[in-house]
């Protein structure tokens, strides 16, 4: 009975140990992205620029949809190697295509209401999103060497979480606005506030 309850006391000390190696693993980084030259910084992709080894894509496919003329969402950051699937939610055909010089080039052709099409992003960079037969939609898939990203919101605010400790470049990425970078240092259970001034590209 003794050693029993001794077996358990030693496991409960192990699970606690483990427990709390677990919750320490990984920091938080978090901040605002201020801008000039537009009305706000929503949907600022700020991202760890590399990290070492390879990192698969997510399970799920990504999706940009596209409904009254618009696409959804208007920036889509993935990791490489991640499939996108493009809906055609809408009540008239479309037709989605990047233009040369993105990071992939692609034309789905013209296709019904209700019909998915699907691209894998296999290549790290901009890819800008058109439509043939409307002229003012258009959007963005920006893929990324690592799952290690957020996209701000309307108060350009992000948080990136459980990113692995070590020295990184934090990098922005956003359609109208100039990239900057900023060297951070992760710590395990810690959490980095970085903020960002970006000006308007010119």
């Amino acid at each position: 009975m003794t050693m029993r309850n001794g077996i358990f006391s030693l496991t409960g000390v192990l699970s606690l140990i483990l427990g709390a190696n677990l919750a320490m693993a990984g920091g938080t980084i978090t901040g605002t992205v201020n801008c000039k030259g537009i009305k706000n910084p929503r949907d600022t992709i700020v991202y760890i620029e590399k990290l070492d080894g390879n990192f698969a894509p997510q399970e799920t496919h990504a999706v940009m949809d596209q409904q009254n003329l618009v696409f959804i969402p208007h920036v889509l950051p993935i990791v490489v190697g991640t499939s996108v699937d493009f809906p055609n939610s809408d009540t008239v055909r479309h037709n989605v295509f990047s233009p040369a010089g993105s990071a992939k080039v692609f034309n789905l052709g013209t296709y019904d209401v209700g019909v998915i099409k699907t691209v894998v992003f296999d290549s790290i960079g901009e890819a800008p999103l058109l439509c043939n037969v409307h002229a003012e939609m258009s959007s963005f898939v920006v893929t990324l060497q690592n799952p290690y990203f957020a996209i701000t919101d309307k108060a350009g605010a992000f948080t990136i979480k459980d990113a692995p400790p070590g020295k990184y470049t934090l990098t922005t990425w956003h359609e109208r606005l100039k990239s900057a970078s900023q060297g951070i240092e992760v710590k395990d259970g810690d959490t980095v506030t970085v903020d960002f001034k970006l000006k308007e590209r010119r």
